[in-house]
């Protein structure tokens, strides 16, 4: 009984209904264009910082869902070498690895070059320097398996799940040239050709290991040529990472016939449109902030505050009114400050005082809690 989609005789065709992703794919295209025309509304330097930030989060996330957990500064410290014209080597804590990843998704955000076959290799290396996987030991890199046994398992080792078996080894060289084809080629809407190319390319497995990671480049590559980006101000791994157990489930349910017995990809699409959209909601939040912390400095005589009151402030913007757990209370200003109560309560009061901090209402038997006053 055939039980994988590369065993059906339609592969590697990904049928799909579009009348079923029209809705989603307009409301995707609309919030990206109107992400994309409030980032023309910041400075030079505020716009560099979202991209910062957004590429840091990008590398970190993406290997956060393969289950490897990369060191914020040092991600920081790479992708800052690269894109902050005040960024100093007294300051660099990056490593060979990150500056590794980080030149990699540098290569594929801004070379809108044709995806080959030596490119897809030199991504692969990048993810491995030094042909190491911090999951599996020793790999070979910037080339494809040469063994049929590829299998995506789950579960202890007597009780394992097998999830997905990847095509055999022979068969893969054709297949990355007709996915490679069809990257450089097909004029498909760019959101469908990201879902099917992202879900093509994992289910090829042909590397021994990171291939979710350069399934996920890839899908960003098609965004980022297709939509003539310079940079993108979304991360669709952070989206992917906050729902990560769908993920996995709807890749499980895509590529196997056992669930997708109509040999229908509509609910792939979909789910990848959807968690587009999410990344792109994720970027307009960013940028709401920015532009937030931008009018509220605006409005802030900081020659009547002290450095502790500008730190809480910016500490405060950095975060959206409902995602400062619980308000700002004494201790957490104390603790962000390091200074005595009373010298934390006269810093507090001061703001309320000048209209820049306000009192949530008070609950029974509590501290009083603030809140920016914006």
């Amino acid at each position: 009984m055939k039980k994988w989609l590369w065993e059906d005789e339609r592969y590697p065709s990904f049928p799909y209904q579009a009348q079923k992703l029209i809705d989603a794919i307009d409301n995707t295209a609309k919030k990206i264009g109107q992400l994309s025309a409030l980032i023309t509304v910041l400075d030079k330097g505020k716009e560099n910082n979202i991209v910062i930030d957004t590429l840091i989060e990008e590398i970190i996330s993406t290997n956060a869902i393969e289950g490897e957990l990369l060191n914020y500064e040092s991600v920081r410290s790479s992708v800052r070498k690269r894109l902050d014209k005040n960024f100093t080597l007294g300051e660099d804590s990056s490593t060979h690895h990150t500056d590794a990843l980080t030149a990699l998704l540098m290569d594929s955000s801004l070379n809108h070059e044709e995806l080959t076959l030596e490119r897809l290799h030199k991504w692969h290396a990048a993810l491995f320097a030094g042909g190491y996987s911090s999951l599996m030991g020793a790999i070979n890199v910037g080339v494809f398996r040469n063994y049929d046994d590829m299998e995506v398992v789950s579960g202890a080792h007597t009780k394992e799940k097998v999830h997905y078996r990847a095509l055999p080894a022979q068969k893969i060289e054709k297949d990355i040239e007709n996915l490679l084809d069809y990257i450089n080629n097909s004029t498909e809407n760019i959101y469908i050709k990201s879902a099917k190319a992202h879900l093509w390319f994992v289910s090829i497995h042909p590397f021994d290991d990171g291939n979710g990671r350069i399934a996920r480049v890839i899908a960003d590559y098609i965004l980022s040529k297709g939509l003539n980006f310079e940079y993108k101000y979304f991360s669709i791994s952070s989206a992917i990472q906050l729902d990560k157990k769908a993920y996995y489930e709807t890749l499980e349910q895509s590529q196997n016939l056992l669930y997708n017995r109509e040999y229908d990809f509509t609910k792939w699409i979909g789910w990848h449109i959807k968690i587009l959209s999410d990344s792109v909601d994720l970027g307009l939040k960013k940028v709401d902030i920015v532009v937030q912390r931008a009018r509220f400095w605006n409005r802030v005589d900081q020659e009547q505050l002290n450095t502790r009151q500008i730190k809480v402030l910016n500490k405060l913007l950095e975060y959206s009114k409902d995602e400062f757990e619980g308000g700002l209370s004494t201790r957490k200003y104390m603790s962000m400050t390091k200074v005595s109560k009373p010298t934390a309560f006269r810093d507090m009061q001061a703001l309320v005082i000048l209209g820049y901090i306000k009192q949530i209402e008070r609950t029974a038997g509590r501290n009083v809690k603030y809140e920016l006053a914006i």
